[in-house]
């Protein structure tokens, strides 16, 4: 079984920073790709940045100068540094990983967690 388990979400006012951090854990031999996503009510879930095992980055252009993506292979962890934080950022952001484990390469999604940006 793997978990992915958020944390560092809250409310910020514009100009703000936040920094995301998401942990797998369980039976893992392995992880690919990691990125987060983020969901505004009543919008589908879009990608927000991505970053692989050896480190290539990507990033959504509404974020791109804004936010950092990282990870510690070491611990199993991705973060998202977010800086000068809008309204308009304000969505639950998911976590995501493309994890090897006993048997099968599959997806997994954190439970998400809450950015509210205060203008």
């Amino acid at each position: 079984q793997v978990q992915l388990v958020e944390s560092g979400g809250g409310l910020v006012q514009a100009g703000g920073s936040l920094r995301l951090s998401c942990a797998a854990s369980g039976s893992i031999f392995s992880i690919n790709a990691m990125g987060w996503y983020r969901q505004a009510p009543g919008k589908q879930r879009n990608l927000v940045a991505t970053i692989t095992s050896g480190g290539s980055t990507s990033y959504a252009d509404s974020v791109k100068g804004r936010f950092t993506i990282s990870r510690d292979n070491a611990k199993n962890t991705v973060y998202l540094q977010m800086n000068s934080l809008k309204p308009e950022d304000t969505a639950v952001y998911y976590c995501n990983a493309d994890i090897l484990v006993p048997g099968r390469m599959g997806g997994y999604w954190g439970q998400g967690t809450q950015v509210t940006v205060s203008s």
